[in-house]
């Protein structure tokens, strides 16, 4: 039996490989940004280490290692293996797998089937795998980058065990150039700030970073930040506003502005129309920017990415991509926080496990008599009625303690908001203690 975690030893062809082919990892030690699910107790790695599989949906983004993980399955197991791209077939393809499948059943070998973009079959598709995994007729690994609850059937959903891979971070990509360094015997030609620029426009995607690390380990003279800019353009795929190139440059869109980089952002900008991307998707995502980035560091920053959206489908292109223009470096120039962000998710949390806890009796309206009698309303303080326009009386749930969620930053108007807060805390604990 092999050492199923061992280094292993990438051997080149004859004919070059890509660079990410060859770094492919084949033992679970050597996939990165995963620990979750290849780490000590981790669900993949018990699979491994038992030997028993299940079928599986494996949910991530794009080069985040789910065919590499499929892979690394599919060699530790007794099963025969058979790969397939929901792209490229049909029902009729399934029918041979399956049929395929239950002679080699009989003959007492059982089939692991990996089907890449899974989400890709409609839903009579789907369908079809159904009995051949309820019977374990095969073992199914499905990989897909949409949101299987959303792409994947429920049925199907429910023989199958979803496996969530994260975006690769910094370390993780870090970790795959220092591999490229390895193999190829060469330190990538960069400057500090372009290879952590390379990180940056790789947004998680390993693949990507391979690819571009490819391209640089050409290059005879070190690159900074604009020359690797101008070669990774040049040198790039089409851009694709159904596929991988999509989700790169709005990525790359969207960490510019919340970096406060105009420069790049308004770049980015122009890469994603002259590709064709609907200008209406980018005004979209601006507006969740506006939101989600900025807040209420700056409360204006959402009625301008609002109207320049309105304004746009008003003149349409070209015209009205300068309005888009214009929000955009104002998104960027604007101070940042994520403060409601944050404060928005912990509540919604707090409010999914304490769901059964009813408002505080005083702040409930009494319309009857009976109502009134069993103490709705009573102690109700109209905070109008207080010299300071505060009652600070406590309008959470009985036995839920007070909780910050929101706690504002030191910039822009929220330095504003937090000298209110802090106010009213003071006096609350004056009133109440």
């Amino acid at each position: 039996m092999p050492d199923l975690f061992a280094q292993d030893v990438v051997n080149d062809d004859i004919m070059p490989r890509p660079l990410a082919d060859r770094l492919r990892p084949r033992v679970l030690d050597d996939v990165v940004g995963q620990a979750h699910l290849t780490g000590p107790g981790g669900v993949l790695r018990r699979m491994v280490e038992q030997r028993k599989m299940s079928s599986i949906i494996l949910w991530g983004p794009p080069g985040c290692g789910k065919t590499t993980l499929a892979r690394i399955l599919a060699d530790h197991t007794d099963t025969h293996f058979e790969q397939i791209s929901a792209i490229f077939s049909g029902v009729a393809d399934l029918r041979k797998v399956f049929d395929a499948a239950r002679l080699r059943r009989q003959a007492g070998r059982g089939t692991l089937l990996f089907v890449d973009e899974i989400h890709r079959f409609n839903k009579s598709q789907q369908d079809a795998f159904l009995p051949v995994v309820e019977d374990g007729t095969i073992i199914l690994i499905g990989a897909t980058t949409e949101n299987p609850s959303f792409e994947l059937n429920a049925a199907l959903m429910s023989r199958a065990q979803l496996t969530v891979l994260k975006r690769l971070d910094d370390d993780a990509i870090d970790s795959l150039l220092r591999r490229a360094e390895k193999e190829t015997g060469r330190r990538l030609p960069l400057t500090e700030a372009a290879r952590e620029a390379l990180k940056a426009m790789a947004d998680g995607d390993g693949r990507y970073a391979l690819t571009m690390a490819e391209q640089v380990l050409n290059q005879e003279d070190e690159l900074d930040v604009e020359s690797l800019s101008a070669l990774v353009s040049r040198r790039a795929p089409l851009y694709d506003k159904a596929d991988d190139g999509h989700y790169n440059l709005i990525s790359a869109l969207h960490k510019s502005v919340r970096g406060s980089d105009p420069q790049a952002a308004l770049y980015w900008l122009c890469r994603m129309l002259q590709g064709g991307e609907d200008p209406r998707f980018i005004a979209r995502r601006m507006v969740r920017m506006a939101s989600e980035d900025i807040g209420l560091a700056d409360p204006q920053a959402l009625q301008i990415a609002l109207a320049a959206w309105e304004t746009y489908e008003r003149l349409g292109s070209p015209e009205g991509e300068l309005t888009l223009a214009q929000a955009l470096v104002y998104l960027a120039a604007a101070p940042k926080s994520n403060a409601v962000y944050k404060a928005y998710n912990s509540a919604r949390q707090t409010a999914r496990d304490t769901g059964s806890l009813m408002p505080p009796a005083h702040i409930l309206n009494a319309p009857t008599r009976l109502m009134k009698e069993a103490g709705y309303g009573a102690g109700y303080q109209y905070d109008h009625d207080t010299p300071e326009g505060f009652s600070g009386q406590d309008y959470f749930p009985e036995g839920l303690k007070r909780r910050d969620f929101y706690s504002p930053v030191e910039r822009g108007f929220e330095r504003e908001i937090a000298k209110r807060l802090e106010y009213w805390d003071k006096l609350r604990e004056k009133k109440h203690g």
